[in-house]
C-alpha cells in the first residue's frame, strides 16, 4: 500500500490541524500545571510551561486531605470542598437532564420524521426557529416560572428548564430517524407491532449511536453549566459541583485568589466528564459521521 504523497497543501493542512489542537487543549494543559505549581512559585515560575517544583499539595488541600494550618501555609485560604457531594449533586443533575430529554427528544424526532398529522412541517419549522432563541432570553420567565411553582433549591427545579427536549437534540434524532429504511417498520408492522412497539421495540434499538451521541453531548452541557443552578439550586443539598467552584472562590481572600486550589478543584471537576468522553467517545464520532443504518 502506496503511502500518500506529501504536498504543500496536505503539510499545511496538518500544521493548520495541528496548531488547532494545540490551542485547544493548552487552556486544559495550563490548568493542570498551574494546579501543580506551589502557591509561592506561582508567579515565579509564570514564563514556564511546567512547574519547577510539582507538587500534589493543591489537591490535597482543597480534598481536606491537610488540615487547615497546613493549606494555610501551602498558599491556601483553608477553603476546602466536599467533593464528594458536590460530584453526586451533579451527576443527578446530569443525569436527570440528559435521561429525560434524550427519550422526550427522540419520541419528538420519530414523530417529526414518521408520523403524518396535520402542521407537521410548520410545528417543525417553528420549533427549528427556537434554536435562533439565545438561552438567557429564558432565564428571567424560566426563573419566576420555577419559583412560582416552589421548585427552588430542588433537582426538578433546576432541571425544568432543559427537561423535555431542546430544538438541536429534536432536529438532530429527527435526521436519523428518516435514516430508517422504511421497510424495516412495514416488515415490523405487518408482524402485528404497534406503533408504540415500532418505535421503542425496532426503532430505538437502530438509533443507539445517535441517542448515546444526545445523551452524551446533553451530560457535558449540563456538566459545565453555571448560571442556572447557581440562581435556582444555592443551597448545598442541590449545589452542583460548578457552583461549588464559585463559592470556593469566593472564600479566597480578595486581594490574593486563590488560583492554585481553584485550578487543582477544576481539574477534578473535569475528571467525570473526561472518563465518559473516553469510553464514549468512539460512538460520538461514529455518529457525527452520519451513515446509514447497516
Amino acid at each position: 500500500m502506496n503511502r500518500p504523497t506529501m504536498t504543500p497543501g496536505r503539510l499545511l493542512a496538518w500544521c493548520a490541524l495541528g496548531f488547532s489542537i494545540i490551542i485547544t487543549i493548552f487552556p486544559f494543559l495550563w490548568m493542570v500545571r498551574t494546579a501543580l505549581t506551589p502557591a509561592n512559585d506561582l508567579f515565579a515560575d509564570n514564563g514556564r510551561l511546567f512547574p519547577q517544583h510539582p507538587t500534589l499539595i493543591n489537591f490535597e488541600r482543597v480534598l481536606g486531605l491537610v488540615s487547615a494550618e497546613e493549606a494555610r501555609a501551602a498558599g491556601g485560604s483553608g477553603a476546602q470542598i466536599d467533593f464528594l457531594r458536590y460530584t453526586l449533586n451533579s451527576v443527578i443533575y446530569c443525569g436527570l437532564i440528559a435521561g429525560v430529554q434524550t427519550f422526550f427528544c427522540a419520541m419528538a424526532g420519530y414523530a417529526f420524521a414518521r408520523l403524518r398529522f396535520p402542521g407537521r412541517d410548520l410545528l417543525f419549522g417553528i420549533l427549528v426557529g427556537a434554536l435562533m432563541v439565545p438561552p438567557i432570553f429564558t432565564l428571567l420567565p424560566n426563573f419566576t416560572l420555577v419559583k412560582n411553582l416552589d421548585l427552588m433549591n430542588t433537582f426538578l427545579g433546576m432541571a425544568a428548564p432543559s427537561l423535555l427536549m431542546t430544538p438541536f437534540a429534536v432536529f438532530f434524532l429527527r435526521q436519523f430517524f428518516l435514516s430508517v429504511p422504511a421497510e424495516v417498520e412495514e416488515a415490523a408492522v405487518l408482524d402485528g407491532v404497534g406503533q408504540w412497539g415500532l418505535f421503542w421495540r425496532v426503532v430505538m434499538p437502530m438509533t443507539r449511536g445517535p441517542l448515546i451521541t444526545i445523551g452524551l453531548t446533553t451530560t457535558v452541557w449540563a456538566w459545565k453549566d453555571f448560571l442556572w443552578p447557581l440562581l435556582v439550586g444555592r443551597e448545598e443539598k442541590t449545589r452542583v459541583l460548578t457552583v461549588a467552584l464559585g463559592v470556593f472562590l469566593q472564600q479566597s481572600p480578595n486581594t490574593q485568589p486563590d488560583w492554585t486550589g481553584l485550578m487543582a478543584a477544576s481539574t477534578l471537576s473535569v475528571v467525570p466528564v473526561l472518563i465518559l468522553l473516553i469510553f464514549l467517545g468512539k460512538r460520538l464520532v461514529q455518529s457525527l459521521n452520519f451513515t446509514g443504518i447497516k
